[in-house]
């Protein structure tokens, strides 16, 4: 079934969990009760249309980042339509798998990290919601959600796979990998690992007040390693399909051991954020902000 709207995307329950699988993982199997939601957006269409079901007993809602086949770059993907797709299904929650490059040696391709912080290095993306008459500041300092991280972490040491707490992935705008001297320098700033996509999923995700963590799936040593001085797709992909399974085992552990309800402060995100005079903020701002400000305009 599908559904073209977003005012039909708002059925399910709150408390449902938000699923992006990037490159390697495209689907999720497992889920039951199947159904197909495309939503529209005040800021357009998402990646792809959300598949929502159940797995092991949750309300989820599964999108291919990149849209299935991995058609989009990742400057190409219009991350404030996913992530307001994703509250307007009723999103509380965000576990998001990425492929990434290590900038550590005992960070080994094969290996998965749970990133605590992020270095934004992007270049052309739209990475706030607000504007057009609404301002807010969100705190940023602490990027993921830490009860959710420490979910997703205990997830894959029950389901028997190397993961590291903690970390910096450093993000860049792509669609290249880095320069040996980028690479360099990533290492000598103590960055752990190299993506194109999260931190601007944080930051949305923050200022939609949804809990978020990443599972980041390392694939290879970046250039800087004197045994592995290029990276290839070819590369990635190997260890991309060979990863996979883990990937989504802790995702099924992790959705598995889900507590019901929040305990952190990302629900509270815009509390103290909202800098605008409610009386002066334009009507067409807040129907296009009204999934995310709800009980903040009164």
């Amino acid at each position: 079934m599908r559904s073209s709207q977003a005012k039909k995307a708002k059925s399910p329950a709150p408390g449902i969990l938000g699923i992006i699988g990037g490159s390697g993982l495209y689907e999720m199997p497992g889920l039951t009760a199947i159904r197909e939601v495309r939503v529209r957006t005040p800021f357009g269409d998402p990646s792809d249309a959300f598949v929502t079901g159940i797995l092991e007993g949750r309300r989820v809602a599964f999108l291919a980042r990149h849209g299935r086949g991995h058609r989009l770059l990742p400057s190409e993907l219009n991350f404030r339509a996913n992530i307001y797709a994703l509250k307007l299904l009723g999103a509380e929650r965000i576990l998001s798998v990425s492929a990434v490059g290590s900038l550590r040696e005992a960070l080994e391709p094969g290996h998965f990290l749970v990133p605590d912080q992020f270095f934004d290095r992007t270049k052309h993306r739209m990475d706030t919601f607000f504007g057009g008459g609404i301002v807010a500041h969100i705190s940023f300092d602490r990027p993921t959600c830490p009860h959710l991280s420490g979910v997703l972490a205990d997830a894959a040491d029950a389901a028997g796979v190397k993961v590291h707490r903690g970390g910096t992935y450093v993000c860049i705008e792509g669609p290249q990998f880095s320069t040996r001297a980028e690479s360099h320098v990533f290492r000598q700033l103590h960055f752990d690992i190299i993506g194109m996509t999260n931190v601007t999923e944080a930051r949305l995700a923050r200022e939609a007040e949804i809990c978020y963590a990443t599972l980041a799936m390392i694939t290879d040593y970046d250039c800087w390693h004197p045994q592995h001085d290029s990276v290839t797709a070819a590369q990635v992909i190997e260890c991309l399909v060979r990863n996979a399974d883990n990937a989504r085992r802790v995702v099924r552990a992790a959705v598995a051991a889900m507590p019901a309800a929040r305990d952190c402060k990302c629900g509270q995100a815009l509390a103290h954020a909202i800098f605008t005079d409610r009386k002066l903020m334009p009507a067409a701002a807040k129907k296009r902000l009204a999934a995310i400000l709800g009980s903040h305009l009164s």
